[in-house]
């Protein structure tokens, strides 16, 4: 999707305010001689921005504003290295509640729902954007942040609460307690606003016919505001994003060369209107393509499809490429299986070993269910991994994200 000329002018103030700064970012812009943007040419010349530039500018270096515009900061996880601090500036956090506020509208929601948030508070965007977005919309909050699942389903009950704001595998996790605990109908849920995590169409079933809610998946990064900058439409033909805060482009993972249309490769991110770090052609690594056309919704805003998978949670096993989603789409073949896997990766006496874990109910043949299953890995994917039918209910959930793989290779 080329980018307007309202969008490039935008460019080029957050340009000029990165060079008067001294952020990294307009230092990079400096010593490569760029110091104005007129044309789409020009704009697909500026240099990326990856998460390493952003670790490296810790703690304030992608501050673009004198400090004392400075209202506050967010984090990312620094799991795999130092975090990265953003800063916002007071329209910054203005902005995205905005954008999170049209998020809520876009699902249906309006200020007569009561909206039980579970994603955490504190440096993470997330319990707190969504927080901004109710308060903005007028809904009523009720904070709960993570974990204690007791209270949660308490409150959800004597709150009465429509919404529940979740990670898909803690939506899934309340789902089946409670089922277990036949409080069904005392639940008042209606939607879900789901994010955070991929989840395949299995898992969204589960959920939402254990719950009696349509869900809608939402989106968004730390770096990039937080979650808030684009969901699903009752259409759910793909995501709308807000391009007069975003623009978004689609590029090929290994080249870096951009795609067209409906091509899938890589997101990349520049914002628009972020004034505390405003970020220039971000590398997200997530994994989707823009749709053309207009949705069947009718609203304007662009469509993103699902979030496929991220660039960084490939495998390479037996010299095959593997994601994920690649496993989740064959279970999804499965109708006896429930939405919930685990891949476990190890090196034994030389050689690289996949075990495919897998849940089911006990009314089917577990040997027979493991071997159909490697057999379908084996055609679909190219190695027969060793795969362990378990009951329903042994694979772990999560209050937070579930982890799909786990490899022991290099420990």
């Amino acid at each position: 999707m080329e980018i307007t000329k309202e969008q490039l002018a935008l460019v080029a103030e957050r340009i000029g305010a990165m060079r008067k700064a001294g952020s990294f970012y307009g230092k990079r812009l400096a010593a490569c001689g760029i110091d104005r943007v007129e044309s789409a040419e020009d704009f697909r010349r500026l240099p990326f921005s990856e998460k390493k530039d952003l670790r490296d500018a810790y703690p304030l270096g992608l501050m673009s504003v004198p400090e004392e515009e400075i209202i506050r900061i967010h984090s990312s996880s620094g799991t795999t290295g130092k975090p990265v601090i953003v800063p916002y500036t007071r329209k910054d956090v203005e902005d995205w509640a905005i954008q999170f506020a049209r998020c809520y509208a876009m699902a249906g929601i309006t200020n007569r729902d009561r909206i039980q948030i579970t994603p955490g508070y504190g440096l993470w965007t997330a319990g707190i954007g969504f927080q901004a977005g109710c308060e903005r919309l007028g809904a009523m909050a009720v904070p709960m942040g993570p974990g204690n699942t007791d209270k949660q389903i308490q409150m959800m009950i004597d709150m009465k609460s429509t919404v529940l704001c979740a990670t898909s595998s803690y939506a899934l996790l309340l789902a089946e307690e409670i089922e277990k605990r036949g409080v069904r109908d005392a639940i008042h849920l209606k939607t879900g606003i789901i994010g955070s995590e991929r989840w395949g169409a299995k898992m969204r079933a589960s959920i939402e016919e254990k719950l009696g809610i349509q869900t809608y998946d939402i989106y968004g990064l730390t770096e990039i505001y937080g979650p808030g900058i684009g969901i699903t439409c009752d259409a759910h033909t793909g995501i709308h994003y807000w391009d007069d805060y975003i623009y978004l482009e689609i590029i090929d993972p290994v080249t870096g060369e951009n795609l067209p249309d409906g091509a899938w490769g890589e997101i990349v991110i520049t914002t628009l209107r972020k004034e505390g770090a405003p970020l220039i052609r971000f590398r997200t690594h997530d994994l989707s393509r823009i749709i053309p056309g207009k949705c069947g919704c009718g609203r304007e805003y662009p469509r993103i499809d699902t979030i496929e998978g991220r660039t960084d949670d490939m495998v390479k096993i037996k010299g095959v490429n593997l994601f994920p989603s690649q496993i989740e789409e064959i279970l999804q073949t499965f109708p006896e299986v429930s939405s919930e896997y685990q891949i476990h990766i190890s090196h034994l006496d030389g050689k690289d070993t996949m075990r495919l874990y897998v849940e089911t109910n006990g009314r089917v043949d577990f040997l027979a269910l493991a071997r159909r299953i490697a057999e379908r890995v084996k055609s679909r994917i190219g190695f027969t991994p060793l795969v362990k039918v378990v009951e329903i209910g042994v694979l772990p959930r999560s209050e937070k994200k579930t982890r799909r793989i786990v490899d022991t290779r290099y420990e």
